[in-house]
């Protein structure tokens, strides 16, 4: 009998994949050695090489792509896609009242090629004319000092330094910045510091908005293997897609479950509901075709804020057995 190969896959557990984590679907012809870990540390674990495939930063891996240096392919797996409208931060005796005030101003970002920065970025270039190059960017740990960056970054005409001894919070707080854009609340937001404050208050309502006028839901990240991998066994692109695939039905049919509850939070079925409402059914698809609008713009935009080389186009940025795909029957 055949033996399974045996692949480490590194990665966040969320509703989503936690059918993966928990053995309930498996990838056929492989024994997936699930590692949890947090989105950082499984970026950087697997550009040190440490696991055979991994949730990686999806700017990252476009920039890296675009610039040839990229040692894996991804799947159009998508772990993670949020809004980035609820990631900017302002220091209130700043001056700023509306998104347009940003404009060259100083503003702190753990890494300037991250994703949720340049979706952040794009979306104040686009929607308000604020443009990257006019600003003044800071990088470095929200919380901790001395981050540095998966991949280095040096753009002619933008003017970006690394801070090694302060944190991004605690240069928002003195003035020393006058925003910080970051994935995760800077202490002095969470505890209620007023000097601190969200751009977009009712952030809620500004990215529902948003998604109608533009109709992009953000994507964070992507799954990737090594190249090595894909080439010496091109079928586990597919495999794995097809069990993520599965796991993300799963999740999706558990969210209607009205009794008992699936999520430990009141009212969670009225609120899926009201998302399929504005989303669709299908309001977190995997795949290209229905997400050809929110790679195009990250590549877009990965390429103006001078990330990237060139714009990437979505056709080569994955496994083409995966993508090419029609129809996925599971």
């Amino acid at each position: 009998m055949k033996k399974n190969l045996q692949l480490s896959y590194a990665g966040h557990v969320s509703d989503r994949v936690q059918d993966l984590y928990y053995g309930k679907v498996a990838p056929e012809g492989i024994d997936l050695h699930y590692i949890p870990l947090q989105p950082f540390e499984a970026f950087n674990r697997m550009l040190r090489g440490d696991f055979d495939c991994a949730e990686m930063s999806f700017s990252t891996y476009v920039i890296q792509k675009t610039k040839g240096q990229m040692p894996f392919v991804a799947i159009p797996v998508f772990p993670s896609r949020t809004f980035r409208h609820s990631a900017i931060y302002i220091n209130t005796r700043a001056g700023i009242r509306t998104p347009q005030d940003l404009k060259g101003r100083r503003i702190g970002v753990p890494e300037y090629q991250m994703t949720a920065a340049v979706w952040a970025r794009g979306m104040l270039h686009h929607e308000y004319g604020v443009n990257p190059a006019d600003n003044a960017w800071f990088t470095g740990g929200l919380k901790d000092a001395g981050r540095k960056s998966m991949i280095d970054v040096h753009i002619e005409g933008v003017d970006i330094k690394q801070v090694a001894d302060k944190t991004l919070n605690d240069m928002l707080v003195s003035g020393e910045l006058d925003a910080v854009i970051a994935p995760q609340m800077p202490p002095s937001f969470e505890a209620g510091h007023e000097g601190v404050a969200r751009l977009f208050p009712d952030y809620p309502s500004v990215e529902r908005a948003y998604y109608q006028k533009t109709g992009i839901f953000p994507i964070m990240h992507v799954v990737v293997l090594r190249r090595e991998l894909f080439e010496t066994h091109p079928w586990t692109a597919v495999s794995l897609y097809q069990a993520f695939e599965q796991a993300r039905q799963n999740c999706m049919t558990n969210l209607r479950v009205q009794e008992p509850p699936p999520i430990s939070v009141p009212w969670v079925h009225e609120f899926a509901r009201g998302v399929r409402d504005l989303m669709g059914e299908d309001f977190w698809p995997y795949g290209v075709e229905k997400n050809v609008r929110e790679i195009e713009a990250l590549c877009q935009y990965a390429w103006e804020q001078g990330l990237a080389p060139r714009k990437a186009d979505a056709s080569e940025l994955f496994a083409t057995n995966v993508t090419s795909l029609s129809t996925l029957r599971l």
